[in-house]
């Protein structure tokens, strides 16, 4: 499989097909047994290569609770960027840009317990920490699963619309 820079792919499978299984390989939280993974040529079965590698694939998991774990949006959305060493003034610019880009207005939700959130919104601020990264390329696990029709809709055209701006590979 070869997945060229902008592309907008799809996996589609039953149940246990393997697709979440795949997402996994493609940022190193699975090594492959055989055959090889390369992200812009860092191979991941390589301890240094897989950390070069994951700082260019993010990746939003089905349950975006098991992503969510600090104690306010706002912090959640601003863990990845602190972890990278980025001064405050441009993690605070950050978690911004990011919570706009996924629809969550900063000044009601940036305070609020992500725990608090409905459902599409805690998908939103999973996304949202994973955008201030800023990954070059994003994996979505079932990004719609568990919305309604509305939400599936405006997740959809929000990824849709993130392509656009950054032309990060989704």
């Amino acid at each position: 499989l070869t997945i060229q820079e902008g592309e907008f792919l799809g996996v589609i499978g039953h149940t246990g097909a393997g697709k979440s299984t795949l997402m996994q390989h493609l940022n190193g939280l699975l090594v492959p047994t055989s055959g090889r993974v390369l992200v812009d040529g860092f191979d991941t079965r390589d301890k240094k290569q897989r950390a070069e590698a994951r700082k260019r694939v993010g990746m939003v998991f089905q349950y975006p609770e098991y992503q969510l774990f600090e104690e306010t949006v706002k912090k959640d959305i601003a863990f990845g960027p602190k972890n990278l060493g980025l001064t405050e003034a441009e993690i605070a610019a950050r978690v911004s840009e990011a919570m706009r880009l996924v629809g969550l207005d900063e000044k009601a939700f940036a305070e609020l317990s992500p725990f608090d959130l409905s459902g599409g919104e805690k998908r939103r601020a999973a996304l949202a920490g994973i955008l201030a990264m800023r990954p070059k390329y994003l994996v979505l696990d079932e990004p719609m699963a568990g919305l309604d029709p509305r939400g599936r809709r405006d997740i959809l055209a929000m990824v849709g619309a993130m392509r656009s701006q950054s032309g990060c590979t989704i």
